[in-house]
């Protein structure tokens, strides 16, 4: 298992050269209160800033790893000698770039490289991005415009998705049939079972349904629907067979919902950190195996759901590595966010990859009973 160097667990303490080119919005958005943004893509690109505060820079072209992760856009150094097997091994985050507001357009006529496009914040910073890969380059295109609308979008409804949001966290232990932002234990031992009914349900879906979809999981849903289905999942029977919730998306989305909304994550705050740091695959499973059993069964059907969704990566694109990107910080945080968010999401991305890896060595052979 790769783990963070001296010179990222330095960051993660807060001692790195990190600094924010954008201040933080005071517009608050109902997905980064009280929950770890997820990290959305990683990736190699070359970048220049070419205008501060509106005010023209000298293009100045350099390789940067570029971590897209909530509202953000994080920028990392690039160490000639950095082995790319280990990336982002001995680097350290530069800048970072709030998505709130910003606008993107192609703009192969501002530079003679191919394949550019222009990043332009809300307080008139711009960067060109550019690879050598189209296909590459469209990508990140489309993740930052997707992210960019999504919180055009999520600014609209805050209001009304704060409300529903205190009403339910305030209400969790009043209404009998709360599903989401209800306490994992608490939830099974109203279902009587070790594994919720809810994620049953949409893993069961995705199984049916969506497993060669093209970037399962990663791919953002209809933020609407998802909050209508979350509404349906409270309130009343659900049925994921019902025409409305056909796009898949929109289940995965509620799915990875359910997880961030959990009081306490998948993963208990006390066995954080000696899970992220861990290399050793006997010591993880003994970790995984002293968790209550409603987070140690919970955290298998995942595994073993995830590990499925892997074996169609040559239909979906969802690699170990892209698995998890996503579900790094969705199942696990640490309980109080002091260091540096793009450093966490380092350590939890590789432990979701170790027990994917490693699943039955840590859980033992896969079983389709109930559990």
């Amino acid at each position: 298992m790769f783990l963070p160097s001296e010179a990222q667990r330095a960051s993660a303490n807060g001692k790195s050269d990190y600094r924010l080119e954008e201040p933080p919005s005071s517009d608050s958005s109902p997905d980064t209160e009280g929950v770890s943004p997820e990290l959305e893509k990683a990736g190699l690109l070359n970048k220049t800033k070419i205008a501060e505060g509106g005010r023209k820079l000298r293009k100045n072209w350099n390789p940067s790893w570029v971590v897209l992760v909530g509202n953000s856009l994080v920028f990392f150094k690039d160490p000639k000698s950095q082995n790319p097997d280990s990336w982002p091994g001995n680097s350290r985050p530069e800048s970072s770039v709030d998505l709130r507001g910003a606008q993107l357009q192609w703009a192969d006529d501002l530079s003679s490289r191919k394949n550019v496009f222009k990043l332009r914040t809300i307080t008139g910073n711009e960067f060109l991005l550019q690879s050598e890969t189209e296909s590459l380059i469209r990508e990140w295109y489309r993740t930052i415009q997707n992210v960019i609308d999504r919180l055009v979008s999520l600014k609209h409804t805050h209001t009304h998705t704060h409300i529903n949001i205190v009403l339910t966290c305030s209400s969790v232990c009043l209404i009998s049939d709360q599903v989401f932002g209800c306490g994992l234990e608490l939830l099974c031992e109203r279902e009587k079972s070790t594994v919720p009914q809810f994620v049953r349900k949409c893993t069961d879906a995705v199984e049916r349904k969506g497993l060669e979809t093209d970037g399962i999981y990663r791919v953002s849903g209809n933020l609407a629907v998802i909050q209508k289905l979350r509404f349906a999942v409270n309130h009343e029977r659900l049925d994921l067979d019902d025409p409305q919730w056909e796009d898949i998306h929109v289940i995965t989305g509620a799915l990875k919902l359910f997880f961030r909304e959990l009081p306490e994550p998948l993963v208990p705050y006390g066995f954080f950190q000696d899970i992220v740091e861990t290399e050793k695959v006997e010591r993880l499973k003994h970790l995984v195996l002293s968790m209550p059993p409603p987070n140690h069964h919970t955290l298998r059907h995942m595994i073993q759901h995830l590990r499925r969704v892997m074996e169609c990566s040559d239909s979906n694109r969802m690699t170990t590595q892209n698995i998890g990107i996503v579900f790094g910080p969705t199942l696990m945080r640490p309980e109080n966010e002091s260091g540096n968010m793009a450093i966490n999401m380092v350590y939890q991305n590789q432990a979701v990859e170790l027990l994917l890896s490693e699943y039955q060595q840590i859980f033992g052979a896969e079983q389709t009973a109930s559990y």
